[in-house]
């Protein structure tokens, strides 16, 4: 392969593809410097807007901008937005959208795929968005108690929650790579990381396997009062039976402010390896060796693996606890090591994405040159082995990586199990590539990536009688106490990729009827894309309605699965104000 790729008389250049090698694989993150910036319309512009709110309170910022998710898959111009400078503030607005016939929907960093704020092809009309990001974003550590805990408004950004955290010697076992998330999107789908207990490791104190949702202790949200008549701020704690529905809720409610455990800051190797075949990695349980996925999670607790399509050697990191730093180790005091990863416009993903889409065939090509940048750029930018504090090597994705789309399903399953979880998809996923390339399709134009982490026990909080998250991907299943870890899994591509919607559909139909019965089970992972029809993502009735429910209702006790689940959120907000179209879709009331 020469420095450049041709694809359909565009040049891919060497240095794109350097710029994107990473940051495919990666799994996106939200606008920022370097993208464009959707510009507001303040209340009262004469350029022509959809309807105003009526009677919109007159001292909140009020005024329209475009809503675009991560992949550009949803893009809806001037929808209004409003950023309240308080809780307070958040309430009001809530009752005014009770009163006029609005909705209401949360919006953060817009980090995400799944249509819970606006579906595409909306127009926007009767729904406001609040902008957590801009006032709501206080946050207090406290050391002083057991354990330690951190307060913080949900318009607080990852980043700058493990920083304060880490200034005290304070962290989280996992949490997602990318830190440009707020707070409040991570706990609304149940945001993770990386992280199983390796063997002969012993675990910190008041911290988790599962998701960062598993270490609230408390949360305050907006809940109808019945009482009074009107929504309102209520505080739930950890051993409220009230708090389940919550923990992870989709955005199905508004909550503005958690408190999260948390315990001490390790200090995290993070060894990137490239040397490590396929079939070895991803080898049948009956030849798996030292070298198998399974083996390096069980032995390390900590893997992502990148499988780049058409390429032999898929990017490994592994990450382990070191106390001092190794010999061979750079040590580092500040996250996103990859610089290469992290440094491409909004130009060149678009035009990256448009050869790829104007000739397939190209992708062949494409997925050896991402390769090939990612083995160079490890050693030129001396991040192919890595020491520092945790935060450092596990926050590794910045807003300004490559715009792809990805599905996302989390296999629960028993650890013994991961080998045979990851071979068995390697080898569909390895046939149906080949057969649609036979036919000159190339469905997929971006990564498979792995990773494995623990469930979400409620023990592992400091609380009483602490709930379940109840629709976290990662809530146990009682009657497969076996089942002790989830392995995710994500394939990714370019929206609009020719045939793509058929593939995910063959795809996840054979995952589904794979990973089920005493071996594994699988859930959505509600940020991402799934319930696919011919017709694309999210379109799929049959799964919205009955698949769905049913991951979140077999094995689970009675009163405590979905219907009664779905029924509590609607009771928090009866009047469906802090709802989406998907939500209708997913969550309809009796009487729709």
């Amino acid at each position: 392969m020469g420095n450049d790729s041709s694809a359909g008389g565009r040049v891919i250049s060497r240095r794109s593809l350097l710029y994107a090698a990473a940051g495919i694989g990666a799994a996106g993150v939200s606008f920022a410097a370097g993208w464009s910036v959707h510009g507001q319309l303040p209340a009262g512009s004469d350029r022509p807007t959809i309807g105003p709110p009526p009677e919109f309170p007159g001292s909140i910022d009020l005024y329209q901008q475009t809503y675009r998710n991560w992949s550009g898959e949803v893009s809806v111009d001037h929808v209004w937005t409003t950023s309240p400078r308080t809780p307070s503030e958040i309430v009001e607005i809530v009752n005014w959208a009770h009163l006029h016939g609005w909705r209401i929907r949360p919006r953060g960093k817009s980090h995400g795929w799944s249509p819970f704020v606006l579906p595409a092809g909306h127009s926007g009309a009767g729904y406001l968005l609040v902008d957590t990001t801009r006032h709501l974003t206080a946050l207090q550590v406290d050391t002083g108690g057991s354990p330690a805990t951190v307060t913080a408004q949900t318009g607080v950004t990852m980043d700058v929650l493990l920083s304060q955290l880490s200034a005290r010697g304070l962290g989280l076992t996992a949490n997602p790579a990318p830190g440009d998330l707020t707070l409040g999107g991570v706990l609304a789908i149940g945001g993770h990381g990386t992280a199983i207990r390796a063997d002969g490791e012993t675990p910190v104190p008041d911290t988790t396997y599962g998701s960062v949702s598993n270490l609230v202790l408390s949360l305050t949200a907006v809940v109808w009062d019945a009482g009074a008549g009107t929504y309102a701020l209520r505080t739930f704690h950890r051993d409220d039976p009230g708090i389940g529905p919550l923990l992870v809720h989709m955005g199905r409610s508004l909550v503005t402010e958690a408190t999260l455990q948390v315990g001490r800051e390790v200090a995290l190797r993070c060894q990137s390896i490239l040397t490590i075949p396929q079939e070895t990695l991803f080898a049948p349980p009956s030849r798996a060796g030292s070298q198998s996925f399974q083996s390096l999670v069980l032995s390390s607790g900590r893997v992502e693996a990148i499988q780049f399509p058409f390429t032999r050697y898929p990017w490994v990191k592994v990450w382990t606890v070191e106390p001092t730093p190794p010999p061979a180790s750079r040590p580092v005091s500040e996250p996103y090591n990859y610089p290469f990863a992290n440094t491409i416009s909004e130009a060149q993903s678009s035009s990256i994405r448009r050869s790829l889409l104007e000739n397939p065939s190209s992708t062949k090509g494409f997925m050896g040159s991402e390769f090939s940048t990612v083995v160079s750029s490890l050693e030129s930018e001396g991040a192919t082995d890595v020491w520092g504090p945790a935060h450092c090597s596990t926050l590794y994705v910045k807003p300004t990586t490559l715009r792809v789309t990805a599905n996302g399903y989390a296999v629960l399953c028993a650890t013994h199990s991961i080998q045979r979880v990851v071979n068995d998809f390697t080898t569909r996923y390895a046939q149906l590539i080949a057969e649609q390339a036979s036919r000159g399709h190339f469905p997929i134009q971006g990564p498979i990536e792995f990773r494995v982490t623990g469930l979400d026990h409620p023990g592992d909080v400091n609380s009483h009688r602490p709930q379940h998250a109840l629709l976290s991907a990662l809530r146990p299943r009682p009657d497969h106490p076996q089942w002790n870890c989830a392995v995710w899994i994500d394939a990714l591509s370019f929206p609009g990729a020719p045939h793509s919607a058929q593939f995910y559909e063959r795809l996840e139909a054979w995952m589904l009827g794979n990973y089920s019965g005493s071996y594994a089970s699988i859930r959505f992972e509600w940020s991402k894309v799934w319930a696919y029809s011919e017709a694309g993502a999210w379109s799929n009735s049959s799964m919205l309605t009955s698949t769905i429910p049913e991951m979140y209702t077999s094995g689970q006790p009675s009163g405590s699965g979905w219907a009664e689940t779905v029924a509590a959120l609607d009771a928090y907000d009866p009047h469906r104000v802090l709802t989406g179209p998907l939500h209708d879709a997913i969550m309809p009331t009796q009487t729709q």
